[in-house]
């Protein structure tokens, strides 16, 4: 049944030639590679040549996709120089899973080397939180003129740089034992620095990480649900002991108990931060007002798929 649905609705926009309605290469937007990754399991389970072909329309654009003076790929054409948290995980594990299965491996090291670069530019090491954003030219108005970093340690992209980690260390090699090590002690290191901050009632974590108990500061869902997903995960792949998986199901619950509701027979989700990023329009400068003004809305996709990635987890526990 699930994969009945996924097939009729991705072959809707794969064409034969392995073109891809509404997606546009040369946009070189980090945002777009991350759907290509339901094209290697759908090409394995259906035999359609068209998503065989479209995976290479997806890792074309990383092959030329512009990239600032430490290699690591801009998150967008429109964002030059710019690293965003973000982009880990809508880029990485595509790219890594595309490298080791038609490429022989060949930029595995490459997608390592991303994953360093943030550690070391991005990370603050006084709470060893990741700002959400670095700009290489040091010019946008949003960061500082001297680190070039943005200013807020923003849950959702915290939240999507730890599931970069874990799928892109559940793919790799043993033939990158000691990447795969290096890659471990960075996410522990950042899940340990999470804790702190998670919310004792509830288990969930604030939008602005840091700054809980400041108005109007709230408990977030995606970037919550994102958590809960991730160190779940992340106990079942071994990378984390199993005394961790009560913080996640922590998550979990918390969320559940204070976002979903019912509505005419329908589960309701809120608490979802719609959308954040930073420059382009000028109103998006990065500071904590500005991560206060963004929409919170209800059924959203960036909270229901991780709520639902984190319930998998679940799942899977109560299955040993």
């Amino acid at each position: 049944h699930y994969l009945k649905f996924a097939d009729n609705f991705i072959d809707y926009f794969v064409q034969e030639d392995g073109s891809i309605l509404s997606y546009d290469p040369k946009e070189y937007n980090l945002d777009n590679v991350n759907a290509g990754k339901t094209l290697f399991d759908l090409y394995t389970l259906t035999g359609k040549e068209k998503y065989r072909r479209a995976i290479d329309t997806v890792y074309g654009q990383l092959k030329t996709q512009p990239r600032t003076s430490t290699g690591n790929f801009w998150h967008k054409l429109i964002y030059p120089n710019q690293i965003w948290l973000d982009g880990l995980y809508m880029a990485q594990p595509f790219y890594m899973q595309y490298e080791l299965a038609y490429n022989e491996g060949k930029n595995c090291q490459d997608s390592y080397n991303q994953f360093l670069s943030v550690y070391q530019l991005m990370r603050d090491p006084r709470n060893r939180l990741y700002y959400h954003a670095y700009d290489d030219s040091k010019t946008a108005f949003w960061c500082d003129k001297v680190t070039g970093l943005s200013a807020n340690f923003w849950l959702r992209a915290l939240g999507w740089y730890a599931m970069a980690l874990v799928d892109t260390i559940d793919i790799m090699p043993q033939s990158m034992a000691q990447e795969k090590a290096q890659l471990s002690r960075i996410y522990q290191e950042l899940i340990d620095s999470m804790l702190p901050y998670q919310e004792e009632d509830t288990g969930m974590w604030y939008q602005v990480v840091n700054r809980g108990g400041i108005a109007p500061n709230y408990l977030e869902t995606s970037g919550s649900a994102i958590f809960a997903y991730a160190i779940m995960k992340s106990v079942r792949l071994g990378l984390l002991n199993s005394s961790y998986f009560s913080y996640g199901q922590k998550a979990f619950d918390g969320i559940c108990k204070k976002y979903l509701s019912e509505k005419d027979g329908e589960l309701q989700l809120g608490g979802i931060c719609l959308v954040a990023g930073l420059g382009n329009k000028e109103m998006r400068e990065g500071t904590f007002n500005y991560y206060m003004r963004e929409p919170v809305v209800q059924n959203e996709a960036k909270g229901v798929a991780p709520l639902i990635l984190a319930y998998v987890e679940i799942l899977f526990a109560q299955k040993k």
